[in-house]
């Protein structure tokens, strides 16, 4: 089975920001990087070279495909932030309601500043979904 091309490493993740040209971009990412540490209480590690993760669960497909993954994190990517919401947003809708400008993939919230959102919405959505994914993979 081919292993996962992103993996968690030793890589510094203030040096990566800091590799953020957008000004506004890279504080945005130093908030969102306190905001994950809250939430998850795990430090920040790089997962591959773009993305910032926090926590860590284990996944076992039913084709019995198994790894790792981070529990939320975010990569700046050249459009948009890109939030890595793991528990998806099925049962988030009344909190993405209320979030402003933004658009979904299956579990990525693409923003485009956090100034267009509503912080503490975010803030909430960011907290439930680790909670979810902590009490979905405690027995893993």
């Amino acid at each position: 089975m081919a292993e996962l091309k992103t993996q968690k490493n030793d890589a510094s993740v203030e040096a990566f920001l800091n590799t953020v040209a957008d000004e506004r971009k890279r504080r945005d990412c130093f908030t969102l990087l306190e905001m994950m540490q809250e939430a998850t209480g795990a430090e920040p590690l790089m997962w591959g070279d773009s993305i910032v993760g926090f926590g860590e669960y284990h996944y076992t497909y039913a084709s019995g495909r198994a790894g790792d993954w981070f529990l939320t994190g975010f990569a700046p990517r050249k459009q948009n932030l890109t939030l890595y919401i793991m528990a998806g947003f099925d049962e988030y809708d009344e909190l993405l309601g209320k979030l402003g400008k933004h658009s979904t993939g299956k579990s990525c919230l693409y923003i485009k500043r956090l100034a267009d959102v509503d912080m503490a919405a975010l803030n909430e959505l960011i907290a439930l979904s680790v909670r979810h994914m902590v009490q979905s993979h405690a027995a893993d």
